[in-house]
């Protein structure tokens, strides 16, 4: 269907429970990857500037704090967005079958067919659907919306936030170790945990495992190595 506003419905519904759950939850080992080389980048490059625990320590909870709030807000943004979006192509297909039920009714069977039915299994799969719940059917079949479960932006936000800041604290840890080891013991610990963030998230997305782990630890080692040589310079030109 193509809508008033100019958009393309999907033929297929893109959103069951589980892979809901699934989206959740690598947005969530997405966040806390985040979470993770962002506060490593910063720690790691104030403690090659200063020996200074409390020093490194704010900054340290600073990058925390504001990366959890940046994360929040785009995702609230994002999600708000992509939310309105939603109602507005809802609104359009509400009024659709308002104003031309048959026609609509035809389109709905048509999806079916084209999943492989029968004209006339089609056809009675459609004229069921309509008159349990002909908005939903429409809705799930056309958009792949369900109207009872749109996107949550506090939700998002706070989930966005949770996982950065879960991530966050273990560099912020882990540069509190004594001085002549933090550097050391935050690069093992960051390198280990994005090995696990890399390969989770590609098990969730379906992708190659080492592929995904080795880009993860060579972009979260290159954020570091930088941020380091940065905090060097500026200490020694301090």
């Amino acid at each position: 269907m193509q809508s008033e506003q100019g958009v393309v419905a999907h033929s297929e519904p893109h959103g069951n429970g589980l892979a809901a759950r699934l989206n959740w939850l690598r947005a969530g080992v997405l966040g806390a990857n985040d979470g993770i080389v962002s506060v490593a980048g910063i720690v790691v490059g104030v403690a090659a500037a200063t020996t200074s625990a409390g020093v490194i320590a704010t900054a340290g909870v600073a990058g925390l704090a504001a990366g959890a709030v940046s994360m929040a807000l785009g995702e609230y943004v994002s999600v708000s967005t992509q939310r309105d979006s939603e109602r507005a192509v809802l609104a359009v297909e509400r009024r659709e079958l308002a104003e031309m039920p048959e026609q609509e009714l035809a389109e709905l069977a048509a999806i079916y067919e084209g999943k492989g039915l029968s004209p006339a299994t089609a056809w009675k799969v459609a004229e069921e659907l309509t008159e349990n719940d002909a908005f939903t059917a429409h809705a799930e079949a056309e958009l792949g919306i369900d109207p009872s479960d749109l996107t949550n932006p506090w939700q998002a936000a706070l989930s966005s936030a949770l996982s950065f800041t879960l991530g966050a604290l273990l560099p912020l840890l882990a540069i509190l170790a004594p001085p002549a080891v933090r550097v050391p013991v935050t690069v093992a610990a960051v390198l280990a945990a994005l090995a696990v963030t890399g390969a989770v998230g590609a098990r969730l997305g379906e992708a190659p495992v080492w592929r995904a782990t080795i880009r993860v630890l060579v972009g979260g080692a290159l954020a570091m190595a930088t941020t380091y040589l940065v905090g060097h310079l500026v200490g020694i030109a301090v």
